[in-house]
């Protein structure tokens, strides 16, 4: 027997010296990674270990006995205890032992066959880093209430101290995170300040008349430590119809006084006002650097000084240059480090595209124009999109959207249709769509909703590899995303610019007079000026000093034919945009927040506690009235996945607010009135107190239960989202 005893021990303890190497392997060789793992799980268990300390002393000075005190879920790691004679330890006792409470001589310092008396709690640290426990004498979870003798039992405590006990968890996270938050502006750090970056078209900034560059300096009557989130937050967590008053300071110093209400843009899951964070004039540190290089001859931290000699001095500045910038590139110029404080000037030519619209386009007088002319369109985008499915149907666009650098275009997507022989290529000029020849995009729209399931022809200008143009037949099949508004066939759009054909001619609301030109007409000259791309014909039209501009045009059976244009140089007949047609990723513009001293430091982290406890509240209370959809929710794998790319990509400083914030909203959950939260429990003590008795233990213990599965199901539901968050969205 103490052969096969030994043989046994031995057994183990190699496996655990194989387990063991294998560990330190893996850490050696990923080094990099396993410390921001290691101080991931650090923060989060630093959190979770101020909740249960808070259970943990006020039971321990109410006189109740603990029995386990664990960091992190089972199974059990390790397990540590005091005795007479010192430590005892366990290490996976479900591997090592029988893994119950008396099992304490798996891994142990004590000598075989002595008694050694033990303290009363076992430290532990679990497997699972997700959360962690108190265990009290007579206090589980998990079922009702053990009645026990032992007057150190929390059963056997009046309710006056168990309720503290319960409460402490939520107090030390709420104390915590206001510590943290203290530590973090006394430090200083940097957050995107409430500043209009831009605005969304037809929002409600929009019709407010709020302008990128505008600051916010009051929401709702609050003053002091505005940065961009409380914009965020107040508009997600305003109530339906509510308005919310907003002061804008203009950049021209003046102030408003603005009331807005909050609405769930299209493509968005959340009620917003439409006001875009602000990003900075410089580069973005991205993961490919020579890539970003070869593209567009910037490197990472860049400073852009100004476009086609123009000056900027903030991003929207550059935005709006670029707009009106009616060409085919533009020339950045930028600042960059040379080291030892030294700097160059550097030149980049990035090329420019036509936008379809400002906005998502319901009508033709919508569409984006010159003096009423709305070129063709042309493809950005096409790939075999037949595995359009519920779950890869958004993913696939986003990617469309982050490979190619889509702003307002990417939402003109008239895809997610079947194309399983890539029938339609990038670059190819829609010539006709159905029955109708040279559609806008308000046409191509309406037919591909008519075709819906159905096959669908097109005609299209392709380019071949030796740059010779053919017309091409294709046919494609209109699908419906699952969780689209309507039917498409998987191809990003924008305008044709280089050709001088004109689509067709529109009344634009509030534009010029409609000009006379047949559809898909080429036009050939401008004042006597021959033109080969739209961007000629804006040149001349745009540097005339006449007011009456010749417009020579060709039709496709050899007709020539001319109009005339009105030229009025005091309103803005070209409603086209522009946008670089490679993606220049600018950084966010950050503002440094600092306390001026403790004090100080202090109100800033008040005002920050309370202001995401009443977050947290709040949000719970839209998720129930269906005001905010329970996929916008974060569970603890997101909270992990969020927490490893703030600690790989932003300043140690950013971690400790987030977790600042993460302790503010664990203290809010943890008060749910729903066992098993200490919400629910406290709600079962004050019944309690009011009925004079305690509660049956089977009727606590069906409260328990169904509790513990709203939670697991709402676990599961969270996680579930998080991980296609995290890993394919």
């Amino acid at each position: 027997m103490s052969e096969s005893s030994g043989l046994l021990r031995n057994l183990r303890g190699f496996l655990l010296a194989a387990v063991f190497a294998a560990i330190v392997y893996l850490i050696v060789s990923n080094i990099h990674i396993f410390g921001n793992v290691l101080l991931v799980l650090l923060g989060f268990g630093g959190v979770v270990l101020v909740h249960e300390f808070g259970h943990f002393i006020v039971a321990k000075l109410s006189g109740i006995k603990v029995e386990v005190f664990s960091i992190f879920m089972p199974p059990m790691l390790l397990g540590l205890r005091k005795t007479e004679s010192g430590l005892r330890f366990r290490v996976l006792p479900s591997l090592f032992g029988r893994g119950d409470s008396d099992s304490v001589r798996s891994l142990s310092n004590s000598t075989e066959g002595t008694e050694d008396k033990t303290g009363e709690t076992e430290y532990r640290i679990g497997l699972i880093p997700f959360g962690g426990f108190v265990k009290l004498l007579g206090q589980d979870d998990i079922g009702s209430v053990k009645r026990i003798e032992d007057p150190r039992s929390f059963s056997n405590k009046p309710v006056s101290i168990r309720i503290p006990v319960i409460a402490a968890g939520v107090t030390f996270n709420v104390i915590s995170a206001g510590i943290i938050f203290v530590i973090v502006f006394l430090a200083g750090i940097r957050l995107p300040p409430a500043v209009v970056g831009g605005v969304v078209p037809d929002s409600p900034a929009a019709r407010a008349g709020i302008k990128p560059g505008d600051e916010i300096i009051e929401i709702a009557g609050k003053r002091k430590d505005l940065d961009f989130s409380n914009i965020l937050i107040a508009s997600a967590l305003s109530d339906v119809d509510e308005v919310v008053q907003l002061t804008v300071r203009h950049e021209d110093g003046s102030q408003e006084s603005l009331g807005l209400v909050a609405e769930r843009l299209p493509g968005e899951s959340i009620r917003e006002f439409g006001i875009i964070q602000p990003l900075s004039l410089t580069i973005a540190d991205v993961s490919d650097a020579k890539t970003l290089y070869e593209r567009t001859g910037l490197r990472p931290g860049d400073r852009v000084r100004s476009v086609n000699g123009k000056d900027v001095r903030t991003h929207w500045q550059l935005v709006e240059t670029v707009e009106d910038s009616i060409v085919p590139e533009v020339t950045l110029v930028a600042e960059r480090s040379t080291g030892q404080g030294k700097s160059k000037l550097v030149k980049s030519q990035i090329s420019l595209r036509l936008r379809l619209a400002d906005k998502e386009v319901d009508s033709e007088d919508e569409l984006g124009h010159i003096y009423s002319m709305v070129p063709r369109l042309r493809i950005t985008a096409a790939a075999d999109v037949s595995a359009f499915t519920e779950e890869n149907g958004k993913s696939f666009i986003d990617r469309i959207k982050k490979k190619l650098g889509f702003s307002i275009d990417a939402d003109k997507i008239a895809g997610g249709g079947e194309n399983r022989n890539h029938n339609l290529k990038d670059g190819d000029i829609v010539l006709a769509i159905g029955d109708i020849e040279n559609p806008t995009y308000v046409e191509m729209r309406a037919v591909t909703e008519q075709y819906e399931n159905k096959q669908l022809p097109l005609k299209v200008l392709r380019t071949d590899p030796n740059r010779l143009e053919q017309v091409v037949s294709v046919t494609v099949t209109p699908r419906r995303p699952a969780d689209g508004e309507r039917a498409m066939i998987g191809v990003g759009l924008l305008l044709d610019t280089g050709h001088p054909v004109v689509a067709k001619t529109i009344s634009a609301e509030n534009g010029p007079a409609r000009l006379d030109i047949p559809r898909g007409a080429a036009l050939t000259a401008v004042n006597g000026v021959g033109v080969e791309d739209f961007y000629d014909i804006v040149r001349e039209i745009t540097h005339t000093r006449d007011e009456q501009v010749v417009i020579d045009y060709r039709q496709d059976d050899g007709e020539a034919g001319r109009t005339t244009l009105k030229v009025d140089i005091e309103k803005d007949y070209i409603t086209v945009k522009s946008v670089f047609a490679e993606p220049v990723p600018f950084g966010p513009l950050e503002k440094l927040y600092r306390a001026s001293g403790p004090i100080n430091a202090i109100g800033m982290g008040y005002r920050r506690t309370v202001m995401f406890v009443a977050q947290t509240y709040v949000t719970l209370k839209h998720l129930i009235g269906g005001l905010i959809s329970p996929k916008n929710l974060i569970g603890p794998v997101g909270i992990i996945a969020v927490s490893y790319r703030i600690v790989v990509e932003q300043p140690l400083v950013n971690y400790a607010y987030f977790l600042g914030l993460i302790s503010a909203c664990i203290a809010v959950i943890n008060l749910l009135p729903l066992p098993p939260f200490d919400g629910g429990l406290i709600v079962l003590m004050l019944v309690e107190r009011i009925k004079g008795s305690a509660i049956s233990e089977r009727a606590q213990g069906i409260a328990a239960y169904a509790g513990w599965v709203l939670v697991g199901m709402l676990f599961l539901y969270v996680t579930f989202n998080d991980i296609v968050r995290s890993f394919f969205g």
